[in-house]
């Protein structure tokens, strides 16, 4: 049983507690992206390496959802966080003793299985302490983290000693207090039998829902292949486009991608699904061609203006894409059409990375960072022809 719709003093802790929880994993999700480049400098790890490290932790998210994202329903939310938290400090631990690719893969599956099931857990405890609150919350707490965890290790890097350690320590820190906090957090559901019957993997598209999607598909393609180059290769690209080294300036790349997508999910929630998938699909198109011009040119102020443009396409364009698949699935339909969306939208988030990782051996990260930023354009023009096409004609008065 849930709590109340209207929340006490206990669920507004829980609510509170999982949301700081979230950002974290959101942070630790991200605290590696402005430090790849050391590790390229330290342990030979390659550009294509990167970004397969990168994609292991796509992977293992996708795994998590698939066979472990329902189980709080049945077990509890707390010992769903606890092996959440308790996955996540051996990830950071992880990458503490990283000195090698093999070491940076193990902590990435980690982290990639931890987040997964954090992300579904403590989504529903905050739907469960305060439902009013709950599709903000769960929207904003992903970005928030994400820009505090590239900012906070850029920082790290830029000005602080052991940069390739520092910021893991203060997660981990900050991982282990919120592991003993969660004893003062109440229980949001009541446990109930049933729970190896979820650990089986559904995946459904309903008949209903299958030709939205496929409409989708170019927008979920530029926004979350967007999001895993920013995510990787984005700091390194700084560097190569524009000659400036510090760190700091990579990571603030990426965290205006990531700001800029947490104050449009706030600021552009009222608009209706069809509105906001062409808005989300229009500033993609134009974000990304700025930026991509910006690269050519080695202009990291239009690079800043370009990403902050595509961010507020990137952060508009996940909830609009739901807004419009959920209507068309009937209420028992929506958990499995949820996880076939997440899983295209975290291969999209990692194989295209992937392959630029392994182009940029051949034809340089420059070159292979403007052929990627065209495709995503294209994809995203797609999506404005499609959406262009399927909209309904005014009927002429008489």
């Amino acid at each position: 049983m849930s709590i109340s719709a209207e929340p006490d003093g206990p669920a507004k802790f829980a609510s509170g507690y999982a949301t700081l929880v979230a950002m974290t994993f959101a942070s630790v999700a991200s605290a590696p992206t402005p430090i790849y480049h050391l590790y390229q400098e330290t342990l030979g790890v390659t550009p294509a390496m990167i970004t397969l490290i990168f994609a292991v932790y796509a992977i293992t998210i996708i795994a998590a959802f698939l066979t472990l994202a329902r189980l709080s329903d049945f077990v509890g939310r707390k010992p769903m966080v606890f092996a959440a938290l308790a996955l996540n400090a051996l990830a950071l631990v992880l990458f503490l003793g990283a000195g090698s690719s093999a070491t940076l893969l193990a902590a990435r599956a980690a982290q990639g299985l931890a987040t997964g099931i954090a992300f579904a857990t403590l989504g529903a405890m905050i739907t469960d302490a305060t439902p009013k609150l709950a599709a903000t919350l769960n929207s904003v707490m992903v970005f928030a983290g994400m820009t505090a965890g590239s900012l906070l290790a850029g920082a790290c890097v830029a000005y602080l000693p052991a940069p390739t350690h520092l910021v893991f320590a203060i997660l981990l820190g900050l991982t282990l207090l919120e592991l003993a906090v969660l004893g003062f957090v109440r229980e949001t559901v009541s446990r109930k039998p049933g729970a190896l019957s979820v650990l089986r993997p559904s995946v459904t598209v309903p008949a209903a829902a299958a030709g939205p999607m496929l409409r989708l598909f170019p927008l979920t393609l530029s926004t979350w292949a967007l999001g895993g180059f920013y995510l990787s290769l984005m700091p390194s690209l700084v560097i190569a486009a524009t000659g400036i080294r510090s760190p700091l300036m990579g990571a603030a790349v990426v965290s205006s991608l990531m700001l800029s997508g947490g104050v449009s999910v706030f600021a552009l929630r009222g608009l209706p699904a069809q509105m906001a998938v062409q808005l989300a699909a229009l500033l993609l198109a134009i974000g990304i061609t700025i930026t991509t011009l910006a690269i050519g040119f080695g202009s990291a102020a239009g690079m800043f203006l370009g990403t902050i443009v595509a961010g507020v396409g990137f952060g508009s364009a996940y909830g609009a894409s739901l807004r419009s698949l959920l209507p068309h699935a009937a209420s028992h339909e929506r958990a499995g059409l949820l996880s076939a969306y997440l899983i295209e939208s975290y291969l999209a988030f990692s194989l295209p990375a992937v392959g630029a990782g392994l182009a940029v051996a051949r034809f340089g990260l420059v070159t292979t960072a403007l052929v990627y930023g065209t495709a995503l354009v294209m994809c995203a023009v797609a999506t404005l022809v499609i959406e262009r096409a399927v909209m309904p004609r005014a009927v002429p008065s008489t």
